[in-house]
């Protein structure tokens, strides 16, 4: 009886998934018959307060997380997924005081304005600001590998979000 049931129990799990069609682990919504590759065009700073490394590494922060959790080919041009925009908000705000009136803690506020375009279904085109932020000491500075920490952290989620709103039909 169990040698009988491992393999009926393993043909059953393989038509299940089968008959569900194609399914992402990632959960993107790819036709991948049709789409073949994206193009990130690198994102400008437009925000009032200039970080230099900000918009390079964002730029390339979103080309990595397509491509590792799609299968889609990066180009520089024509691509079939297009996400272009800019970097609208950087900015530090104390999010509490202490009693000598300073900030025992701030928050490092990052917002991107993002347009994608899908050359294969234009009806999932959109245009959106995207924002996260990272909370820390009031007595550090947002300098070396703190800042680091903080657009590493900022960038994945921000990264994340675009990739569920674009791709994942979130």
């Amino acid at each position: 009886m169990a040698k009988l049931f491992k393999p009926v129990f393993l043909i059953s799990i393989l038509l299940i998934a089968v008959s569900c069609g194609v399914y992402s682990f990632t959960g993107a919504d790819i036709d991948y018959s049709t789409t073949k590759s994206f193009q990130v065009n690198n994102f400008t700073n437009n925000a009032p307060i200039v970080e230099p490394k900000v918009a390079r590494n964002f730029t390339l922060a979103l080309q990595d997380i397509l491509l590792n959790q799609t299968n889609l080919s990066l180009t520089n041009n024509n691509g079939d997924l297009i996400y272009e925009g800019e970097i609208v908000d950087y900015y530090i705000a104390p999010i509490t005081a202490t009693s000598r009136n300073t900030a025992a803690e701030n928050r490092l506020t990052i917002g991107v304005n993002v347009r994608f375009t899908n050359t294969k279904s234009p009806e999932k085109d959109f245009e959106q600001k995207f924002s996260f932020y990272y909370d820390y000491s009031g007595s550090a500075q947002l300098i070396g590998g703190q800042l680091d920490t903080a657009l590493s952290i900022i960038f994945e989620r921000l990264t994340q979000d675009i990739f569920n709103k674009s791709l994942a039909n979130w």
